[in-house]
């Protein structure tokens, strides 16, 4: 009891000193706030309308926290709702907190880990379906861009004689991540080289060339396939000869067959009697191990694949 009457009397009660460690420890776990911030987050200010670096944001991303980091809401549930603020009709899961003002009059949010404060939240104002808004202040706010997905890569097909060499050349091309020797354009499943060389399955020896298109584009390669052999000779390549040492584009769809198109006119119109085929890729069979980067395995260059520039 007579602890109790200190207590109300008003008299100071001891805070014990392991509490002012623990509440500074947390405090400076917290980011540094600008005046502007601190006015808004800890103060419960509001910013001026259609001020926010954020108000007219479409990025994709997550928007969190100003002072303590922690994720409140995501892009996907923003939109414009022409008040000036930016403007959410959901909040993530558990991140935020609903706080009725002492005037009774509207309902403050909050973020549920620290108490930053964001703005307020209203119901039925048929904005959206969720009949929602959260009205948050740009500056208790942070925004992570959604992680960029790396670049999706293509793939294209040539058959240019002997494969040695024309892997050879693609492999040397920026933006080229991977070239691969074998053979397409047949009718045997998974043919060895002994018997692609018979010349009775129909495939000819083609590279798989795989490459990011925002380093190098399908042009790029294709002019260089057409300046890595001779497009002109019939079933050979130097002194290679047979079917299976033809010359052919492989298109994977209708711009590489344009590209393809567009190139062999532009070398007939140079005089070029160009015998490239055009056609649909299929399967690619991947040849034998020992096919693979023969020139860089054997320190040799090619000797019937010299660049000759006829663009």
């Amino acid at each position: 009891m007579l602890l109790l009457l200190a207590s109300c009397s008003g008299n100071a009660v001891p805070v014990p000193e392991v509490h002012h460690k623990e509440q500074k420890e947390k405090d400076m776990s917290y980011n540094k706030l600008t005046p502007e911030e601190e006015r808004v987050i800890v103060h419960k200010g509001t910013e001026p309308p259609f001020s926010g670096k954020y108000y007219l944001n479409r990025e994709k991303g997550t928007y969190h926290c100003r002072q303590c980091d922690a994720p409140l809401f995501s892009s996907a549930d923003k939109f414009e709702s022409g008040t000036g603020w930016p403007s959410f009709d959901d909040a993530l899961p558990g991140a935020v907190k609903e706080v009725r003002d002492a005037d009774g009059r509207r309902t403050e949010i909050v973020c549920a880990n620290c108490g930053a404060h964001l703005g307020h939240v209203f119901f039925n104002e048929g904005m959206t379906g969720k009949n929602v808004r959260h009205c948050v202040n740009s500056v208790s706010l942070n925004f992570q861009p959604e992680a960029q997905k790396p670049p999706a890569t293509r793939t294209a097909v040539f058959a240019g004689g002997c494969f040695w060499g024309v892997e050879y050349h693609f492999s040397n091309v920026k933006g080229v991540l991977a070239v691969k020797s074998g053979y397409t354009g047949g009718e045997t499943s998974n043919p060895s080289y002994k018997q692609v060389c018979s010349g009775r399955t129909g495939h000819a020896e083609a590279v798989e060339v795989e490459y990011d298109p925002a380093l190098v584009s399908y042009e790029t390669l294709a002019k260089l396939f057409f300046e890595i052999h001779d497009p002109t000779q019939v079933n050979r390549q130097g002194p290679d000869a047979g079917t299976q040492y033809r010359s052919a584009v492989f298109y994977a769809d209708e711009e590489q067959r344009q590209v393809a198109g567009k190139l062999i006119a532009e070398l007939k119109a140079k005089g070029y009697l160009v015998a490239t085929t055009v056609e649909q890729v299929g399967t690619f069979w991947a040849a034998e191990d020992y096919h693979q980067d023969y020139y860089k395995k054997n320190g040799h260059q090619p000797y019937c694949h010299v660049y000759t520039k006829r663009f």
